[in-house]
């Protein structure tokens, strides 16, 4: 039973490639002559690397279906394909051939094989979901505990019934008959670990009386026990250690952030590159001024960076490492334009800059003046796990509509744990999702001074 999880796996990825590789050979169809052999070979050659590519990057950003939501799995393979898409574009410009291919066709490719990228996720969705309601590909689910925790998952695999879980009964490791018989008779494929993890005494007798048992095993921690916890576990010194505060930036996870950055700030700044010529020169004939402010901020790991910024208030002094007064309603010291700018966060745009050359992100907290951050530190637990990773343009409290003056603690307080959310649990599909919602809500905001 649980060997199909694996095969499915392959089956999806399998699917993926087709698509992709489809779609290419659908447009080639349409667009050109197949006797043409040379062309053919060029454009085969194309279609195999591009959809080779999507099968690669599928595979990193895979989640399992089981306990999934068909939204996120859509989110995750419009991921690849975005990543997809801007690897070919960027090779293409790097190796000056991108002359050489019918742009009407490379954009019918991308378009139509998002499109039956999608259609075959929903079409093995829905396939899997039908098999699973008659009882196909089941996993059979034995949960060892009580509370709370125990009641809430169970109800939650229950409205859920198309991942494929099934309760089959509910144990407790005190009963160790009742215990060894629901093993032997109910022969669960999964077996759900309820009790704290300090309570050694209770998880070795159920892992005794699981010892001729080849089922998967799962220690489900204390939900109060989640909010410490990184949900991650390093190996240090081949002593596997359970992560409370760590950065989720390392190895691979790196690497894909900064492609991520890299390949989107340098679009976004192509699109938007008129806008800012605009903004210049409208900031320039407004107000007496520079045109760009730089104002220091902690960056990654509380390293001090300089941000940049259109300058939205009259020129003053102000020392920024000893106080900074935060904008307010009705503020004098700013422009009749860097009202509108604040307001619409178009004043945050040259920060794009800062993207490219590695002092910030698109998706991440957002950066604090630096003494606000001796300020809160003192005050709001956990404040400096932000900077965990690099500040950003946008990120999960202001698509929350956690941005703006926070004149309060408990306004600040908000944003953190918002900030402290993403860190937790980023993925490129977290941040894909952040970006989509920052252009329909994340510009303008009822805080924003």
């Amino acid at each position: 039973m649980r060997h199909s999880a694996s095969l499915m796996r392959i089956g999806v990825h399998a699917v993926d490639w087709l698509a992709f590789a489809g779609a290419g050979a659908l447009s080639f169809v349409w667009r050109f002559d197949l006797a043409d052999a040379s062309l053919n070979a060029m454009y085969a050659q194309l279609i195999f690397g591009g959809a080779s590519m999507m099968l690669l990057v599928s595979t990193l950003v895979y989640r399992s279906w089981r306990g999934g939501q068909l939204l996120a799995m859509l989110g995750r393979v419009g991921l690849s394909w975005l990543i997809t898409w801007g690897v070919i574009m960027t090779w293409l410009v790097l190796t000056q051939t991108a002359i050489d291919y019918s742009r009407l066709l490379l954009a019918w490719w991308a378009g139509s094989s998002l499109v039956l990228s999608w259609l075959a996720r929903v079409v093995v969705y829905l396939m899997m979901s039908g098999l699973r309601s008659m009882g196909v590909n089941h996993m059979k689910v034995l949960m060892v505990g009580t509370g709370g925790s125990v009641s809430a998952i169970r109800r939650r695999v229950k409205a859920s019934a198309w991942t494929g879980f099934k309760v089959v009964g509910v144990a407790t490791a005190q009963n160790e008959k009742a215990l060894d018989y629901a093993i032997q008779n109910l022969q669960p494929d999964e077996v759900w670990i309820f009790q704290p993890p300090g309570d050694t005494k209770a998880i070795q007798r159920v892992l005794h009386a699981l010892r001729h048992s080849t089922a998967n095993i799962r220690l489900v921690p204390d939900m109060e026990m989640l909010q410490f916890m990184n949900h991650g576990v390093t190996m240090v010194l081949g002593v596997p250690m359970l992560d409370i505060s760590s950065s989720p930036m390392a190895g691979m996870n790196l690497v894909l952030k900064w492609i991520e950055d890299k390949v989107l700030g340098a679009l976004i700044l192509l699109l938007i590159s008129p806008l800012l010529f605009a903004i210049s020169l409208a900031v320039k004939l407004s107000s007496p001024g520079p045109v760009l402010f730089r104002q220091k901020r902690h960056g990654w790991n509380g390293e001090e960076i300089s941000i940049l910024k259109f300058r939205s208030m009259y020129v003053h002094e102000e020392d920024a490492t000893v106080s900074v007064t935060q904008a307010t309603k009705g503020d004098p010291r700013i422009t009749p334009l860097g009202k509108f700018l604040r307001s619409t966060s178009l004043d945050e745009l040259p920060q794009f800059f800062n993207v490219l050359m590695g002092s910030m992100s698109i998706v991440g907290p957002r950066p604090h003046a630096v003494a606000h951050n001796f300020e809160y530190r003192e005050h709001i637990p956990r404040y400096m796990l932000r900077h965990k990773v690099k500040p950003g343009i946008t990120g999960w409290a202001q698509v929350n509509g956690f941005r703006g003056e926070t004149d309060t603690m408990e306004k600040m307080e908000l944003r953190v744990q918002a900030d402290l959310y993403y860190i937790e649990n980023w993925s490129l599909w977290l941040d894909l999702k952040i970006i989509i919602l920052t252009i329909f809500k994340g510009f303008v905001g009822k805080n924003a001074y």
